[in-house]
């Protein structure tokens, strides 16, 4: 579907009332009408444009269309939901009921499948299960293909890091749903490979950030010498870390592994975060495809305001740099009309679907959408 840019051109009064909310704002508290605002924006665009939810992506580059429970969707709906928690409106059940409907409750692939991008839709579909637990068909499919892989040994699957987030928080779930901790209890054992094992392990615990799959491991290093850090690879993992510690008890264990990483990561990306408050698609090379990003931006600002919120990020060090990603993501990527710009497309790395731009439709343009939602609802939140 292509973009009308003759409909992104600001209307006077809107372009006024963005100036007026969000105009030099820097790092001061947004005001949770205009978070609401914000975020009712973006996604009534998305539900107007995607009206029927059934309706395949279409990706021309690849000659291929999607079915919509793929990834990209399945993030949205995360999104979505979250958004409900502080928006009751009862159009955003429904139309996530409405995808679910549509795919029958089932999976990409099958519910044979191990590959935690077809399993991610799972996440929104057990949270209408939990919502209305007359509705058994919403939990079979994902629950069978996740037995299929506690029925085996194998812990290796997530081989790259957006993996954790797709597919980490649905046995935290089935845990809650079924009393059962092995789930949660078989999630961490993967985790601890995707962070110790593979390739060599992951995650850099002295830079306290992931390389995004083995292949970029060192000696792979970027153009200016550093390792490579893309941003939203990272974002993913942040993301995971917040959804597991939103859907875990209390008292269970691995949760001070999980807060201990957001701690961590969120230190690192504090020091290069973007003078305009966004975070570049490279980390450690601001040089490399350098600009500002959308979608690794939401994720780490949804996991250091859910560190704040709850307690164990220090609120001085991290509001100002949360309020400086928030109303720059609103001031310089949130078109009038609900369109979000600087997202970057699919991909693994900084190189991928260049240029990121104001205007350019992104090859997917719901999963940003979805980390845009997650982020704002927890900025909502703070106080």
């Amino acid at each position: 579907m292509k973009l009308n840019l003759s409909k992104l051109i600001l209307p006077v009064v809107c372009m006024l009332l963005l100036v007026s909310a969000y105009g030099a704002q820097g790092e001061s508290k947004p005001k949770k009408k205009e978070i609401i605002s914000a975020l009712r924006l973006a996604n009534d665009y998305f539900m107007k444009k995607w009206s029927d939810p059934g309706e395949e992506i279409q990706y021309p580059s690849r000659n291929k269309n999607y079915e919509t429970n793929v990834w990209t969707r399945a993030v949205y709906y995360e999104g979505l939901m979250d958004l409900y928690s502080i928006d009751k409106q009862q159009r955003y059940i429904d139309y996530a009921t409405d995808w679910g409907e549509f795919h029958k409750w089932d999976l990409r692939g099958g519910t044979n499948t191990r590959n935690a991008d077809n399993q991610c839709a799972g996440q929104t579909y057990i949270m209408l299960y939990e919502m209305d637990p007359s509705k058994p068909e919403r939990l079979e499919y994902i629950q069978k293909s996740i037995d299929m892989m506690m029925a085996t040994d194998k812990i290796d699957d997530w081989s790259w890091i957006d993996a954790v987030q797709m597919a980490m928080p649905i046995f935290a779930q089935l845990s809650n749903v079924t009393g059962d901790p092995a789930y949660a209890e078989r999630a961490h054992q993967m985790y601890l490979h995707t962070k110790n094992v593979e390739g060599g392990g992951l995650y850099n615990a002295e830079e306290q950030l992931w390389w995004r799959d083995a292949d970029f491991v060192p000696p792979y290093k970027e153009p200016n010498g550093e390792n490579c850090y893309w941003s939203r690879g990272n974002g993913w993992i942040v993301m995971a870390m917040v959804r597991m510690l939103q859907i875990l008890p209390e008292d269970a264990p691995h949760r001070d592994e999980y807060q201990q990483m957001i701690i961590d990561m969120s230190h690192a990306l504090a020091k290069v975060q973007r003078e305009d408050g966004l975070w570049n698609v490279s980390l450690h090379d601001p040089d490399h495809f350098g600009g500002k990003e959308l979608t690794g931006t939401a994720m780490f600002v949804q996991g250091m305001a859910y560190g704040v919120n709850n307690g164990f990020l220090d609120a001085k060090t991290f509001k100002p740099i949360i309020y400086k990603a928030w109303n720059g993501m609103v001031n310089d990527c949130l078109h009038s009309n609900g369109f979000l710009g600087y997202v970057q497309g699919t991909g693994k790395e900084p190189k991928e679907a260049q240029p990121v731009t104001y205007y350019r439709e992104p090859d997917f343009d719901d999963y940003g959408l979805g980390a845009f939602l997650m982020a704002g609802v927890e900025v909502y939140k703070m106080k």
